[in-house]
């Protein structure tokens, strides 16, 4: 009884105010009735994890929507995060060589890694009725790209920086990897016998609704930064479309813990969505 008096107190004794009757009758019960305010947060928890379930986030446990009101940074990495993860061939490039070769020995090196990149490069080979020769001596680089003798000769398709430090001059693509990075594409090098031979670029589109969300991220107060093992030039082209100021490249997978380790150090609290890999 006491708890309709209330409520009409606020509703009918001069001006309206349902806002401030709801707030008087959750007082009434919780004096009334302690145990209501214990259950509810456990229902609340609950509620908000099946939402959070039908958008595709799972909770390890409901502490995390207690831990993630107090976090100042978010961390995406890009592909397939920022990204479709579905990345297309859009240029065979092979100076002063055959380029439908180029893609051959690749495809053909590539055929067994599981990495995106790799399964979109062997989706265009056979795409373009281009035969995958017999690979051995494979060898997956993480974050780097892989190996393999194809036709007895050694073929290695990956990132400059793997080029690189397998000894390979890589000046002869230099001007068409500026081109393809500037371009916000991801350039894999292919390299036979320890000579550059031609480069692969690969497009990935960024998924319609990223720049909404970080905006609205941004505009909540938090830092957004991205972290990607993509070389400066392309994650940066990314970065800038999204509007995301802070950016970290090249960072191989097993760095990305680190990475993120680093900016807790700096006081951060952060939270990262993506794969790491």
């Amino acid at each position: 009884g006491f708890l309709f008096w209330t409520v009409g107190v606020w509703l009918f004794s001069g001006t309206p105010d349902p806002l401030r009757a709801g707030f008087a009758a959750l007082s009434v019960l919780i004096m009334g009735y302690p145990c209501a305010l214990g259950m509810a947060t456990p229902l609340a928890i609950m509620r908000a994890s099946g939402e959070a379930a039908a958008q595709g986030i799972l909770m390890r446990s409901g502490e995390a929507f207690h831990v993630f009101k107090n976090i100042t940074t978010m961390v995406f990495d890009k592909t397939g995060t920022l990204t479709q993860g579905k990345p297309t061939l859009v240029a065979t490039l092979a100076p002063g060589g055959d380029a439908q070769t180029v893609l051959q020995l690749a495809a053909t090196a590539e055929q067994f890694s599981e990495h995106p990149l790799a399964q979109a490069i062997v989706e265009a080979a056979r795409a373009q009725g281009l035969a995958l020769t017999t690979a051995t001596d494979f060898a997956a680089r993480p974050g780097r790209g892989v190996q393999a003798r194809v036709d007895e000769q050694m073929v290695l398709a990956g990132t400059s920086r793997f080029l690189s430090e397998e000894g390979i001059d890589i000046q002869p693509l230099q001007g068409a990897l500026t081109s393809v990075q500037e371009q916000g594409q991801t350039a894999v090098l292919v390299a036979v016998e320890g000579q550059a031979v031609g480069l692969l670029a690969l497009a990935d589109q960024i998924k319609e609704e990223a720049r909404t969300v970080i905006e609205q991220l941004q505009q909540m107060g938090l830092e957004v930064r991205l972290i990607s093992g993509d070389n400066q030039a392309t994650a940066q082209a990314v970065a800038q479309a999204l509007g995301i100021r802070r950016v970290q490249a090249e960072v191989l997978p097993g760095e990305k813990a680190e990475a993120i380790r680093d900016l807790q150090q700096h006081g951060a609290r952060v939270a990262m969505v993506g794969d790491g890999i």
